[in-house]
């Protein structure tokens, strides 16, 4: 069964039931941690969320001419160059709140936050408060939502916290460091009733959109294949223990992971905000697979119409640094083939395969990419002078027409979030959606670790007659810090 969001819905309207969570599973499964319910016994409705009732209590509806105010969790490179900029440009928004765990990081972000108010407004603003935990800044009343803009692996359990604390939230991905924490934190988004957007912001770039759209109306025929063209991290990385520098909160930082000693190859700069070491850490996330992979495969979904589900069948080859800190894997081939035979296959990026999405069908193909967008100063660059080409230029140039399909459209993905949480509408890229963008990604993950090709049940997320990828689905987490 390929769920699409129609199915989707309708499968979560058909019962009052609240959740309908994760297979019954032995004691130490991943599903036994996750202390959730057991399935439905309709397998078709596996993992299955229904709308919740949110006590008026609970609910944080922002009046339309009310101001929103935003909290931001983690000041670092992507908050600072991407988020931060994406949400103050709207006059009826206001940043009030900043939290970081790195004392120099959080007083620069209220310097930048107030410096970029005071001349916007034209007189001195002090009015940004503080926050070491995200804890406190999610206690504060007056925050209506917040950014998260932290490492990977604190990404799920922010979100949940956030929500259950009653603010929508705009969380940068991937969604996930595993699938179980995926799961959870979408149930919980569900639970909630509070607008949520992940960070994918090519969903609101219009030749995205477009070729969803041409890909979805047959205008190359029946879909065949997708390549997903990626690019790759370098090994180094000094591993060598170093103090930890004063107010740094290393060891909530670390986490849910592992304690290790730290190093700022590890952890991010102590000058600047350039590309943190972090990001080529498998502790704290997969690589590239999920930190550019999240977006281009999220593209993918959206042109098959396959949002709400997954791949069948996944296998994939990597080759992984043998010395070093850094681990994430570098160069990779990987394949998923979806219900509908079409096969999805993820590459490195090169000359010949510059970073994007090819689209081939039986009378054509489509090759759409970012262009020149870079969403922070040191992001990879694409310089692809034309983001949106076809086999056939006609393709491109032909309208829609008014019985064609014609997907959501959003002009800016914070402006669409901030849209939603005036009206309470669906955002362009919704919580189930984001969690199966991302587990594409960490099935493809979980492939490069075994070797082998590996068989995917998309509704129940388990992996058929593998006791050793499924236990790859969770990670043991480091007290106090676990979901």
């Amino acid at each position: 069964m390929n769920l699409n969001r129609r199915d989707f819905l309708k499968a979560s309207l058909s019962s009052a039931a609240g959740l309908f969570a994760v297979p019954a599973a032995s004691s130490g499964t991943a599903e036994g941690r996750a202390g959730l319910p057991a399935a439905s016994s309709d397998p078709s409705l596996a993992r299955i969320e229904a709308p919740t009732v949110v006590p008026a209590s609970v609910r944080r509806h922002v009046a339309p001419n009310d101001r929103i105010n935003i909290g931001i969790i983690g000041t670092g490179r992507i908050a600072r160059d991407h988020d931060m900029p994406g949400v103050w440009k709207y006059d009826d928004v206001r940043i009030v709140a900043v939290c970081d765990l790195d004392a120099r990081r959080l007083s620069e972000a209220k310097a930048y936050v107030e410096g970029y108010y005071t001349r916007k407004l034209g007189a001195p603003y002090t009015g940004v408060r503080t926050h070491e935990h995200y804890e406190e800044l999610l206690a504060d009343p007056d925050v209506d939502a917040v950014v998260v803009c932290t490492p990977d692996h604190w990404h799920a359990r922010i979100a949940i916290d956030a929500v259950r604390a009653g603010k929508d939230v705009y969380l940068e991905k991937p969604t996930s460091l595993t699938l179980e924490e995926g799961r959870i934190m979408s149930n919980a988004v569900h639970a909630s009733g509070r607008v949520f957007q992940i960070g994918t912001q090519q969903r609101s770039m219009p030749q995205f959109r477009l070729a969803c759209e041409l890909v979805r109306n047959g205008r190359i025929g029946r879909l065949r294949e997708v390549e997903v063209r990626l690019p790759g991290d370098p090994e180094g990385g000094n591993p060598e223990p170093m103090p930890v520098p004063p107010g740094l909160n290393y060891d909530k930082w670390l986490g849910q992971t592992p304690w290790v000693p730290y190093t700022v190859d590890r952890v991010h700069p102590q000058q600047g905000y350039s590309r943190p070491g972090w990001l080529r850490c498998e502790q704290f996330g997969a690589g590239m697979i999920t930190g550019w992979g999240h977006h281009h495969f999220d593209i993918a979904h959206w042109a098959m119409d396959a949002e709400y589900s997954g791949p069948r069948e996944v296998s994939a080859t990597a080759r992984f640094a043998s010395s070093g800190l850094w681990d994430v894997h570098g160069d990779f081939q990987t394949e998923m083939v979806y219900d509908n035979g079409v096969i999805v296959r993820g590459v490195t990026e090169s000359k010949s395969k510059p970073n994007g999405l090819l689209f081939t069908g039986t009378d054509g193909w489509i090759f759409v990419s970012r262009g020149s967008y870079k969403a922070s100063a040191n992001d990879p660059a694409t310089n692809d002078s034309s983001p949106l080409r076809a086999s056939d230029p006609a393709i491109l140039t032909t309208p829609l027409g008014p019985d064609d399909i014609h997907l959501p459209v959003s002009d800016d993905h914070h402006g669409n979030w901030l849209a939603a949480i005036r009206t309470r509408q669906l955002t362009i890229a919704p919580v189930e959606v984001a969690h199966r963008s991302c587990s594409a990604c960490l099935l493809q993950h979980i492939a490069m670790k075994l070797s082998r090709r590996l068989r995917w049940d998309p509704i129940r997320e388990r992996f058929l007659n593998d006791d050793e990828a499924n236990a790859m689905l969770a990670r043991p987490q480091r007290p106090p810090y676990q979901l």
